[in-house]
């Protein structure tokens, strides 16, 4: 699951509060949802909250709002996109020789469906990535082949990240950008995410890229109730060479019915409907073809889920000065030793580091480059020309994201 709350900025300051809510023996996880979507603040957490709260007015922008460590994932949001690249069996082999448009359109949902079930204990967010952070890996897949992704965050305000993943001897590469935006809403938190993925078959060029886009995210209980994690509204999938489109709706569950986590989408070709999807995307999702009203299993989180492709990251030691984990490596150890203090000053070190820069920038006259992608018609693209041959593909790819560590040594 992606970002929760949108970018902050500067720090809030105490101020008197009501009693926040404490866990007491009354304190449940809400029907039809999981433990682990849902958070239940001690008193600590609980006025920290309120404290942040009472500043804060329905509809106001968060983007300058700094939330609490404790709400935050231990990794940055550029590390949590790869999170889509977690199955991509989905969308290999089989895809690229399937000679039916509304099969490949399928798999490709499939692919990012699949995505949205790897999620942190209770509500959380990821790190913001600062201007000029940047996060790459490598996944070895099982037959030899490999993959290669790079994020970066080439925009502070507004925050936008880019992102790029190939896996050239499989023929599929995947483009794309998050312009996140949060807003208070009263009793919860909005995070609309703007953006799209933009995903090739290297294997089948007439279809042209498939581009999706994202849902947005809710926080809900921050007042009163359990805090409670959605995704909800609609996000739309389409592949305009061979006329396919889906509008995917990410259901919130209402108060008095309903269920959490639930989807339903139709699935068109040229106008004609050939799909309905169904089911909840952190369990089961199917699809149902129009034509003979057979259903099948779409993505099944709980029994395939956990068959996850691991990536290499390279050791902090020898991972660059603005590369996520170094970047943010003593936030992390703080998080994990639940000191919230020494968490409040790392990630405060990060950031006034970020001020400076960006003031001294400004007083320069100068403007942040971003190092692996570039603006180009309107969108963010890769600065790598990427060879046709899988083969010389993969060595360029390689080189261009791994070229050297700071020890000068060549990434494995």
């Amino acid at each position: 699951m992606m970002s929760l709350f949108g970018p902050a900025g500067s720090h809030f300051r105490a101020v008197t509060t009501p009693k926040p809510r404490s866990s007491s023996e009354e304190d449940h996880v809400p029907s039809d949802t999981e433990a682990d979507d849902t958070s239940i603040l001690d008193e600590n957490e609980g006025s920290i909250i309120m404290s942040l709260i009472s500043q804060l007015r329905v509809g106001m922008d968060l983007s300058r709002v700094t939330f609490p460590t404790f709400v935050l994932e231990p990794r940055s949001m550029l590390e949590r996109i790869t999170d889509f690249m977690s199955h991509p069996d989905l969308i290999f082999g089989q895809v690229i020789q399937c000679n039916d448009a509304e099969e490949r359109f399928i798999r490709i949902l499939q692919y990012y469906l699949a995505g949205w079930h790897i999620k942190p204990k209770g509500v959380k967010k990821p790190y913001n990535p600062v201007l000029g952070e940047f996060f790459r890996c490598r996944y070895d897949y099982a037959d030899g082949s490999q993959g290669f992704y790079v994020a970066e965050q080439v925009s502070h305000h507004p925050p936008i990240s880019a992102f790029f993943y190939i896996s050239p001897a499989n023929r599929v590469s995947i483009l794309g950008e998050l312009r996140p935006k949060s807003r208070f809403l009263g009793n919860s938190v909005s995070t609309t995410m703007e953006g799209e993925n933009r995903v090739t078959l290297l294997g089948v060029p007439d279809d042209g890229e498939y581009i999706i886009t994202m849902p947005n995210m809710y926080a809900r209980g921050i007042l009163f109730g359990k805090m409670v994690l959605e995704l909800g509204d609609t996000c739309t999938a389409k592949n305009e060479k061979n006329g396919m489109l889906c509008d995917i709706e990410f259901k919130t569950k209402g108060f008095w019915s309903g269920t959490y986590n639930a989807i339903a989408g139709r699935i068109r070709r040229n106008n004609l409907d050939v799909g309905e999807l169904s089911g909840r995307w952190s369990h089961i999702m199917e699809i149902k073809s129009i034509k003979t009203g057979q259903k099948r299993v779409l993505f099944d989180a709980v029994k395939d889920g956990q068959n996850m492709a691991p990536k290499w990251v390279p050791p902090e030691d020898e991972q660059e000065p603005n590369e996520s984990r170094r970047l943010w490596q003593h936030l992390t150890l703080a998080i994990g030793r639940k000191d919230m203090q020494a968490a409040t000053d790392a990630k405060s070190a990060v950031e006034d580091a970020q001020r400076e820069r960006r003031k001294q920038l400004e007083e320069s006259g100068g403007k942040h480059e971003p190092r692996f992608f570039v603006y180009k018609n309107g969108r963010w693209v890769i600065k790598l020309t990427v060879p046709s041959d899988p083969e010389e593909a993969t060595r360029e790819v390689r080189n261009w994201i791994f070229s050297t560590t700071p020890s000068g040594k060549a990434a494995p």
